[in-house]
């Protein structure tokens, strides 16, 4: 059978080939194996399996040949050697910090990151002690001045959720690398389609398989890619002890998923350049921040080291969180929710929803502001959410 993970092919090739291994059966989809264990020919081979001197499914928790071949074909995408899944994008960064640092560790985090993510490392990591410090994602002095003798991490969003800032990230790999870190990129926007953070210098990329991989809102999972120390022997032997394990359904759905993601992503990115143009052009809206257009700082980085710019925006309305409010509440064709990369468009109000748990600091600091609404656009028509977006205007 060919190797599928061999550099000669193309991503469209590896997203519909690589990872899969046939059955005696011969089937040609890949199948799903929903078993909780896996018995073994002896005691012999049981023990071996177990202390890990010979390879072979174990138990669901760690093990399964669903999961390993969205891993492996997900791995083969991003040009990681190993992937860790996980039951949730949330998972898959507590994986990581669990996995790669102990108490008195040090993170220097982006800013602009998800709400959660934000939560997660103020109010858990710090009950493990675990400190972080927070910067602006673009400003490279700030990284470089947030450094202290115990930083071990470095986290980020590029492009960020939901202003689309962008930061340049072989520049932050290589002060990350200076200070004897790690560099984490969350890349669930971008999905290896549109950037691959490894090839950029970055040691860890994180997922949420929720979004676009899945791409049609119905599973949630997550995943951490990266070398066989980092990703395959310390955040594994995480996953394996702990159990924040991807269910094999989702593993399934998500490998079907990667097989047209290619096209999807593109689709997303076309019609999100359209919508942000027109945006620009409406009285109501007094910014509009996506990556693709020349009016946002960081247009040039985001041609240089990604192949699009992505299907998520937002804009700000001048009329503050009553207008915005009205323009989602006036919608009829986006739905309106805080999950994105859906083939429906998905509309919401990031001050009281996906960063509503932050502090009126934090969101002042993040650039959350009350008149902001956070659009993901979908595969609708595009003359068509244009009408159902100045509806509400």
């Amino acid at each position: 059978m060919i190797d599928f993970n061999e550099a000669e092919f193309a991503i469209e090739t590896l997203a519909v080939r690589a990872g899969q291994h046939r059955t005696n059966e011969g089937e040609h989809s890949e199948p799903i194996f929903p078993t909780s264990s896996f018995v073994f020919g002896s005691a012999a081979e049981a023990a071996a399996r177990f202390s890990g001197e010979q390879p072979g499914n174990i138990y669901s928790r760690f093990t399964n040949p669903t999961v390993r071949t969205f891993e492996e074909r997900l791995a083969a995408m991003e040009g990681a050697e190993s992937c860790v899944a996980t039951a949730s994008g949330m998972s898959a960064i507590l994986a990581t910090c669990i996995g790669l640092l102990k108490a008195g560790d040090h993170i220097v985090s982006s800013r602009s990151i998800f709400g959660t993510t934000t939560i997660l490392f103020n109010n858990f990591m710090a009950k493990l002690g675990i400190e972080t410090t927070f910067v602006d994602l673009s400003d490279l002095d700030a990284w470089k001045g947030a450094v202290k003798a115990n930083t071990r991490l470095f986290f980020l969003e590029t492009p960020s959720n939901p202003l689309t800032e962008l930061v340049d990230i072989q520049a932050v790999a290589d002060i990350a690398h200076d200070n004897n870190s790690w560099l984490a990129v969350d890349n669930c926007f971008c999905t290896p389609v549109l950037q691959q953070p490894l090839k950029l210098g970055a040691d860890i990329v994180i997922h949420s398989a929720t979004k676009y991989i899945d791409g049609q809102g119905r599973c949630m999972g997550g995943a951490v890619l990266g070398s066989k120390e980092l990703v395959g022997t310390e955040v594994y032997s995480f996953l394996r002890t702990a159990g924040p394990t991807l269910s094999t359904f989702n593993a399934w759905v998500f490998l079907k998923g990667l097989e047209t993601l290619n096209i999807r992503m593109k689709a997303h990115c076309a019609n999100a350049l359209e919508l942000a143009r027109w945006l620009e052009q409406q009285e109501a809206v007094a910014k509009v921040h996506f990556p693709g257009l020349a009016s946002h700082p960081q247009h040039e980085l985001a041609k240089k080291q990604q192949s699009d710019f992505g299907g998520l925006l937002s804009f700000e309305l001048k009329g503050g969180r009553k207008a915005a409010w009205k323009l989602i509440d006036a919608t009829r064709i986006c739905s309106i929710t805080a999950n994105l990369g859906d083939t429906k468009t998905t509309i919401t109000h990031p001050a009281t929803t996906t960063h509503g748990r932050l502090t009126d600091e934090q969101k002042q600091a993040s650039g959350i502001a009350d008149g902001l609404v956070r659009v993901s656009v979908g595969l609708e028509n595009i003359e068509d959410l244009k009408k159902d977006l100045a509806r509400g205007m």
